[in-house]
């Protein structure tokens, strides 16, 4: 409704900007002598104008009574009034007619995502027009109105829709029909995709499998040449480049597999994603690869989303390797963990850091170098798992948490006499 608001409030005219300049030097100098600060007063959705007619005057008196009924959630009262508004598209006489194109598209579909007997031939009608009401947000519109088919199941009706729009062309591309037309690929290549997966699904236990072939090459052919040039342009395409992994793990094409998912984490040109990282980890370990990469993939996860749920296995592989490098860098990992307060009370958590601290007392130096590690930590992280209402609440919810807890407070916070702990006495008495 934020972006309605935007849409409905007119521009105002030069003239107007020019005088509102010269109130706000006047209100600029009156604030230097300590006034008090004024806010602008909101203005109406649709003035009216020096030479407005009847037909003007009436669409704009309709619109300030579809806004009141939106406001108000009254929608079979907005859809009546919007029915009469729409004649807006018509007008040929108003210069600004092409601003309330996209505010009709707007409004209309909201009303009928809250209309009680609205019916999908109404959406499709709707789309329809606004498409052909002129060619500004033709595309856009193209691309609601699949992903609208989509939601309803109609994957072939919306791949139709996509496959249209793909084709349209209006005068000298530019740059922004650019980009929404790659867009538009993409997604009609993530369909041909969905309908290649649901066909292979059922006929894979199908004696007709092998006679429909042809008709899955052409669709895999479909999906997996756009798919493939996502690569092309760097973003984040998380479900595009899930679906063409998939489609190479059917044709057993590992290596193109591993370096697509290679370059979508590590490519320069690509925004830091950290789903990428958890989508060349979970890819690794299906195909058995070797401890040392998956922790290469899970540390820089690390480095992006320390609280990360993969940082449980993160630090089983650090723990598994024995080495004291690695022992070291679970309590890292651990601690880092436990700076969120999503996994405070998660006592799986606390049990790897009393088994990782438990790890470093057999070696030397262990207390240096958990002194070093909590020093940045000391004067938070106490307050943020070791209070009296911490343990309060441990020990009715979780006692187990609240002696696993306890016995690290030696080990975290050796100088600090805890109320966590005091607590924890007067529980045990």
């Amino acid at each position: 409704m934020d972006d309605l608001e935007k849409e409905l409030n007119p521009r105002e005219d030069m003239e107007n900007d020019d005088d509102d300049d010269a109130d706000d030097s006047c209100d600029n100098s009156s604030r230097k002598e300590g006034s008090s600060f004024k806010l602008d007063l909101i203005q109406p959705i649709c003035q009216k104008t020096l030479h407005e007619n009847g037909f003007h005057q009436s669409v704009r008196l309709c619109l300030e009574y579809i806004r009141e009924a939106m406001l108000h959630h009254r929608w079979l009262e907005a859809a009546e009034y919007m029915a009469s508004y729409a004649q807006i598209l018509e007008d040929r006489v108003n210069l600004t007619a092409q601003q309330y194109k996209e505010l009709v598209w707007r409004i209309s579909t909201e009303i009928l995502h809250h209309h009680p007997k609205s019916t999908m031939d109404d959406y499709n009608v709707i789309y329809e027009r606004m498409k052909h009401s002129g060619f500004k947000h033709y595309l856009k519109i193209s691309l609601e109105h699949s992903f609208h088919l989509m939601l309803h199941g109609q994957i072939e009706a919306a791949k139709q829709k996509l496959s249209e729009a793909e084709s349209w062309r209006h005068g000298k591309e530019t740059t922004s029909q650019y980009q929404m037309t790659k867009l538009i690929q993409a997604y009609r290549s993530l369909l041909d995709y969905i309908i290649w997966y649901e066909k292979k699904s059922m006929l894979s236990g199908n004696d007709s499998f092998e006679s429909d072939s042809q008709g899955m090459q052409n669709y895999y052919r479909q999906a997996s040449i756009n798919l493939k040039e996502i690569l092309s342009n760097p973003g984040v395409w998380d479900p595009f480049i899930l679906s063409y992994v998939t489609m190479l793990e059917f044709k057993e094409d590992q290596e193109e597999a591993l370096e697509v998912l290679n370059k979508y984490a590590y490519d320069d040109s690509f925004p830091p994603n950290p789903n990428a990282h958890v989508f060349l980890y979970q890819y690794l370990k299906r195909h058995d690869a070797s401890q040392k990469k998956l922790k290469r993939v899970l540390k820089t996860l690390h480095f992006l989303v320390p609280s990360h749920e993969l940082m449980l296995e993160y630090f089983s592989l650090l723990l598994q390797s024995g080495s004291k490098k690695d022992h070291q860098k679970a309590v890292e990992v651990v601690l880092d963990m436990l700076d969120f307060a999503c996994w405070r009370s998660n006592l799986d958590v606390w049990k790897c850091l009393q088994n990782s601290i438990q790890n470093l007392q057999t070696g030397e130096d262990w207390k240096s170098f958990v002194e070093e590690k909590m020093a940045v930590r000391k004067e938070w992280w106490p307050a943020l798992h070791y209070t009296k209402f911490h343990a309060m609440k441990d020990s009715e919810e979780n006692p187990e948490l609240l002696k696993v807890k306890a016995s690290l407070i030696s080990a975290l916070c050796p100088d600090r006499t805890l109320k966590y702990s005091v607590e924890l006495e007067s529980c045990q008495e």
